[in-house]
């Protein structure tokens, strides 16, 4: 008779231990330390007293343990961790010797590594890694997953010292391991260290892309780090400049978080809304946050975050401080940013010790203690390749300014002259549009130093007015000097815009027969976002070409006159371009021309509908014409007595962009062009594209259909693309290799995030992002829709929306509206703006001979060349 083979004995008491270890593991994986010690406290309890002679119950002890002491030092204190793992050294070593204790080994010397590094003391931290790695190398094919593990976490801690290539040999060589064993949450966390080297390194572009791989793991594969993921994401757009793309990634981040127990990332959270609420001007809320942040990090024994909140905070004063133009500020803040500089450096943390002596050198400049300015700054080291932005910036702008307190405007100017040269530098690598027009943040007080410099020479001696125009050509605009590149598709944004078009459709639907639609917005606002994100990386977004000189601006013009706008001390100033002469003229008061333009502007929105009353038309039209008076006084009627006939170009400033500048009496029917920058305006009046004219009507436009076929008989060999035909799709592909596109639609401008402002075709929007990557965009485009020349301003007066970013791309003249236009006016000033440019008159010209009949309810403006 056989004896039966004895069954294993099973300790469900261990098993069940086990379980909760794991629970608390993905707990704390999703940044949940609170979760997690509630789960590994009932592990322990669930085990009770273990005796030496359990390994299986004094092995899950010692992993309990060890998790414990991870997660109890970021809720409670650097000291509670270290104790846990004193304690789970102890149960290790009643283990007998074997692969167990020779494992739990290295993992309990390797989490104290955390522990130092989460602490702030880096150089304790990585002894400890490098003292421990070579062994764990040696037997790599037993601990394949603690290697991976702690290679990330090597990875991460170079990061924080500013070691990118040490950092980025860890990562690769975790990578290809955790790719190898289909760790696929190790390698989420592993792409997204990645994204940190990048960004360390300034290649903002792929540091996104990292990030978006990370995201797309954590997303489908189950709990993992996506808080973690867009506060790192919010970081790197805040060093391309966008701050209200941050903050939004930010406020989504910090309550989930702040939901999770992890208290020491929202403190790090915090500082990054703080840096983001600076850019956006709202220092009140950057104190507030940098204030929690730091009060958090004390609470936690984290002295070297602590002193990055307070350098934040500090930095807030200093910027309002500046800001607010203050003779004479107080002398107490420069002596504590000096102050806390030094603790900074003393902690290893080079840039942000810069940071503070440049914000104490900038505050000591207002305050007229030169001399101490110098010494200060001498103290700040040169950039490193690690460097941000940001920082490089400061430096250049802080030398700059010592330089003028110190008369000396030429070495000033040569600050400022290399500053914005290593900033364009920057740009050339950035990807989408948002991040090419977003790092002009950065240079934006250096270029209006220079500006100031030069304007006030210029006023001085009647001369330098060539010297203005050309430093206001290299601080304006700077996307539009940009030769798109072959794009590069992506299925995923393309999935993302689509599903946003059909999403669209389904809420007008819905909104039409009074059903909600608040889930459904909120869904299209998710894609939005997500959309965004894949724009910034997908592919690098042009060739740079060099920035115009007055000479060839001169040369491109021949007869027509350039006028190139800017504001300074409340006053609005020009400089004319003609027949190769500059010269600056003083305007208005700035203030007084920005609020009647938008008076104005809300005059012609009133004054739009095709069946107003009567006796509302009469006192509409009169504010409107008084206003328009006054702005001609102000700003026109000085610069159109020596245009006779000739092409007048402008180039504005960004509060004025809108202008309608054909409702002024000096400019009625007067040829008129609005430029981003003279370099935007020479680009685009050398293209030529011959392609066929394609004439397009959407839907819900009263008389588009009538309108767009009534146009066959001005182009007989146009392609016609209307009713049912009108889809997105078509249209798109149409667009592509025309030579003039009329596109009468429905659209709409989205201010707070352009590139998704579109037109509304038979099968949902038609957005400005698809018409960025067109192949060959149309030579003309006319937009016979509300506002869709209406544009959001950046820092460097960066303009962009639909009208836009077509220009960005190559077309080479946009007409269209900056208010709302009535659907009888506009047919009007369409049909006898086609009848003209079919003879072959200039756009500019042909405009403003079709909108003279009624400038005031046909408010197109001319965008390009024209």
């Amino acid at each position: 008779m056989r004896v039966p083979a004895q069954l294993p004995v099973v300790d469900s008491v261990a098993e069940a231990a086990a379980e909760l270890h794991r629970q608390a593991r993905a707990a704390a994986s999703d940044h949940g330390p609170g979760a997690a010690i509630r789960l590994l406290q009932r592990g322990l309890s669930r085990l009770g007293p273990v005796e030496p002679d359990s390994v299986e119950r004094l092995a899950i002890r010692v992993r309990i343990l060890i998790s414990l002491a991870a997660a109890e030092a970021e809720v409670a204190s650097q000291q509670d961790g270290f104790a846990r793992l004193s304690e789970a050294e102890q149960v290790r070593l009643q283990l007998p010797e074997g692969d167990i204790r020779r494992e739990l080994s290295f993992t309990v010397v390797l989490q104290r590594a955390v522990v130092l590094m989460r602490a702030g003391q880096l150089d304790e931290s990585l002894a400890l890694y490098n003292a421990a790695m070579p062994n764990l190398v040696a037997e790599a094919a037993k601990h394949s997953l603690l290697l991976t593990r702690n290679l990330v976490n090597r990875a991460w801690l170079h990061l924080q010292m500013s070691n990118p290539d040490a950092a980025h040999t860890d990562l690769v060589a975790a990578l290809d391991i955790a790719v190898e064993h289909g760790h696929r949450m190790l390698e989420g966390k592993i792409r997204h260290n990645l994204g940190d080297h990048a960004q360390l390194l300034g290649d903002i572009p792929e540091a996104l892309r990292h990030y978006e791989q990370a995201a797309s793991i954590f997303v489908t594969d189950g709990p993992g780090s996506l808080p973690l993921v867009r506060l790192d994401q919010a970081k790197a757009l805040l060093t391309a400049g966008l701050a209200e793309e941050a903050a939004r990634h930010l406020d989504e981040a910090i309550p989930e978080l702040r939901g999770n127990g992890a208290h020491h990332v929202v403190a790090e959270a915090e500082v990054a809304r703080a840096g983001a609420a600076i850019l956006e001007g709202d220092h009140v809320l950057a104190k507030k946050l940098a204030t929690s942040a730091r009060r958090n990090f004390l609470r936690r024994g984290n002295g070297r975050w602590a002193e990055i909140a307070e350098l934040t905070r500090l930095r807030a004063d200093a910027v309002k401080v500046l800001a607010d133009g203050e003779k004479k500020p107080s002398g107490k803040l420069p002596e504590q940013l000096a102050d806390l500089a030094i603790r900074l450096a003393g902690l290893g943390l080079r840039d942000e010790a810069g940071a503070a002596r440049m914000f104490a050198v900038r505050l000591l400049l207002r305050r007229d203690e030169t001399v101490a300015a110098q010494e200060l700054l001498a103290q700040v080291p040169k950039p490193r390749q690690t460097t941000p932005i940001d920082h490089r910036m400061l430096l250049r702008l802080c030398r700059a300014e010592l330089a003028v307190a110190s008369h000396r405007p030429r070495s000033a100017l040569a600050q400022a002259r290399a500053g914005l040269a290593e900033l364009g530098q920057i740009r050339d690598r950035m990807g989408g549009l948002d991040l090419v027009c977003g790092t002009a943040a950065h240079g934006e007080e250096l270029g209006k130093l220079a500006l100031r410099l030069v304007l006030k020479k210029a006023r001085r001696s009647g001369a330098g007015a060539k010297s203005l125009f050309a430093w206001l050509e290299r601080t304006r605009a700077q996307v539009y000097r940009y030769e798109p590149l072959p794009v590069i598709e992506d299925p995923a944004l393309a999935r993302h815009i689509n599903e946003m078009r059909h999403l669209q459709g389904t809420i007008q639907a819905r909104r039409l027969s009074g059903e909600p639609v608040g889930k459904l917005e909120e869904r299209y606002d998710r894609l939005q976002r997500e959309a965004t994100r894949l724009g910034w990386y997908t592919s690098q977004w042009g060739r740079p070409r060099p920035v115009s000189a007055p000479e060839e601006v001169v040369e491109r013009l021949g007869d027509r006159v350039l006028v190139s706008l800017m504001g300074y001390n409340d006053t609005l100033y020009a400089v004319v371009v003609d027949r190769g002469r500059f010269r600056l003229v003083k305007l208005g008061p700035l203030a007084e021309i920005v609020e009647t333009a938008r008076q104005l502007h809300a005059d012609l929105d009133a004054l739009a509908p095709d069946n107003l009353p009567a006796p509302l038309v009469e006192v509409v039209t009169g504010s409107a014409r008084r206003r328009a008076d006054k702005l001609d006084k102000l700003i026109s009627a000085s610069l159109a007595k020596t245009l006779e006939n000739r092409e007048l170009i402008i180039v504005p400033i960004g509060s004025l962009y809108a202008l309608p500048w054909g409702a002024l009496p000096s400019l009625h029917g007067h040829p008129v062009s609005i430029a981003p920058s003279a370099t935007a305006w020479v680009t685009a009046s050398g293209r030529r594209n011959s392609g066929p004219v394609l004439l397009a009507g959407g839907p819900g436009v009263p008389g588009s259909v009538g309108e767009v076929r009534n146009l066959r008989t001005v182009y007989p060999q146009a392609r016609l693309v209307d009713g049912k035909d009108a889809t997105s799709e078509t249209v798109l592909s149409a667009l592509d290799g025309s030579g003039m596109a009329h596109l009468v639609a429905h659209g709409a401008h989205e201010p707070a995030n352009a590139l998704f402002s579109r037109l509304e075709l038979v099968d949902g929007p038609l957005y400005a992002h698809e018409t960025a990557r067109l192949a060959k965009p149309p030579e003309r485009v006319v937009l016979a829709a509300c506002e869709l020349a209406m544009s959001h301003i950046r820092p460097g007066e960066e303009a962009l929306g639909f009208a836009g970013t077509l220009l960005a791309s190559g077309s080479r003249t946009v007409i269209g509206a900056i208010a709302r236009v009535g659907d009888k006016a506009a047919a009007d000033a369409m049909s006898d703006l086609h009848r003209r440019l079919a003879s072959g008159t200039a756009p500019a010209l042909a405009l403003a001979k079709a909108t003279a009949a009624d400038p005031l309810r046909r408010p197109f403006l001319c965008l390009g060349a024209g």
